[in-house]
C-alpha cells in the first residue's frame, strides 16, 4: 500500500501573477532599450548595483552570525548572557532602522574613532601608529554596520523560536547517548530548526535589499543615491524613480522565488 501523501494547505494556482509580472518587466526593457531618456536613465542608475548587492549580502552574513551568537546566548544556561541577549533584542528592536543608520553614523563611528586613539594612544605618541579620524570610517562600512546591528536582534529572534521548535525529547535522548553539547546542537538541534528558521530568515533577507536603499541617506552611491542625484540634476523625476522602482523589484522578486524553490527543497527532504 503506497504511504499517503500529506496535502498542503497552499491552493497550487497557475501563477497569473508571475505572467503579469513578467510581461511588465519584458514592457520597461523594451521602453529602456527603445527610449534614449530611459536608457540614459538606466545606464547612470544601473552603476550603483554593486554596492546595494555588495551592503545587502556583507551586512546580512554579518548580522546573521551576530543574530545566531545573540539567539545562543539568550538561550544559554548563563543568566548574565541570557539577560545581555534580551536586553540587545528589545533595545535594538525599538529602534528605527533609519535612525540607527544616523546614530551609527554620526554618534557611534566618532565614539569608537574616540575610544581607538585613546586605547592605542601609547603606540600613536611613539609615533608607531597614525591618529584615526573620523572621515578615515567610511560611510559605506557605518552603513553597513548599522544595518547589521539592527538586523541582528530580529534574526537572533528567528533563530530562538526555530531552535525551540524542535522536540526536547530528541535533545534528552542524544543527551543519554553520550553526545555533547555541540554535537546536539550541530546533528539535533540546527538540522531541524532550519525547517522552521529558514522561511522568515529569507523574508528577511529580501526586506535587507530593500532596506539598503535607506544607505542612501549618508550618500553612499547604491541604486537609490545614484537616482537622487541624477534627478535633482535632470528633474526628470518620472522617469528616474520608474527606473528605480522596476530595477528593486527585478532585484527583490527574483531572490523571493529563488529562496522559495530553496525552502521547498528543503521541505522536501525532510518529508522524505
Amino acid at each position: 500500500m503506497a504511504p499517503l501523501r500529506r496535502k498542503t494547505s497552499e491552493p497550487q494556482d497557475f501563477p497569473w501573477w508571475f505572467v503579469a509580472f513578467g510581461t511588465l518587466c519584458i514592457g520597461l526593457a523594451v521602453v529602456i532599450a527603445v527610449n534614449d531618456l530611459y536608457t540614459q536613465v538606466f545606464t547612470v542608475v544601473v552603476k550603483g548595483i554593486g554596492i546595494t548587492i555588495g551592503v545587502t549580502l556583507g551586512a546580512f552574513t554579518l548580522a546573521t552570525a551576530l543574530g545566531l551568537a545573540i539567539a545562543l546566548a539568550g538561550l544559554s544556561n548563563n543568566i548574565v548572557l541570557r539577560q545581555v541577549a534580551r536586553f540587545y533584542v528589545e533595545l535594538i528592536r525599538g529602534i528605527p532602522i533609519l535612525v540607527l543608520l544616523f546614530y551609527i553614523a554620526f554618534v557611534g563611528a566618532p565614539a569608537f574613532v574616540a575610544l581607538w586613539n585613546w586605547t592605542l594612544s601609547p603606540l600613536i605618541d611613539r609615533g608607531w601608529l597614525e591618529t584615526l579620524l573620523v572621515r578615515d570610517v567610511s560611510l559605506l562600512w557605518r552603513a553597513v554596520i548599522a544595518l547589521m546591528i539592527g538586523y541582528a536582534a530580529f534574526i537572533a529572534e528567528i533563530f530562538r523560536a526555530g531552535f525551540q521548535s524542535v522536540d526536547i525529547g530528541q535533545v534528552e535522548a542524544a543527551k543519554t547517548l553520550g553526545f555533547t553539547r555541540f554535537q546536539r546542537f550541530r546533528l539535533i538541534v540546527f538540522p531541524q530548526a532550519m525547517r522552521v528558521i529558514f522561511p522568515p530568515l529569507s523574508n528577511d533577507f529580501v526586506s535587507m535589499v530593500k532596506d539598503s536603499s535607506l544607505v542612501s541617506v549618508l550618500g553612499v552611491a547604491d541604486i537609490t543615491q545614484m537616482a537622487k542625484v541624477y534627478a535633482a540634476g535632470s528633474f526628470r523625476f518620472f522617469e528616474t524613480y520608474s527606473i528605480v522602482t522596476y530595477m528593486y523589484l527585478i532585484l527583490t522578486i527574483s531572490l523571493s522565488l529563488a529562496l522559495r524553490g530553496i525552502e521547498r527543497r528543503l521541505r522536501r527532504r525532510t518529508e522524505r
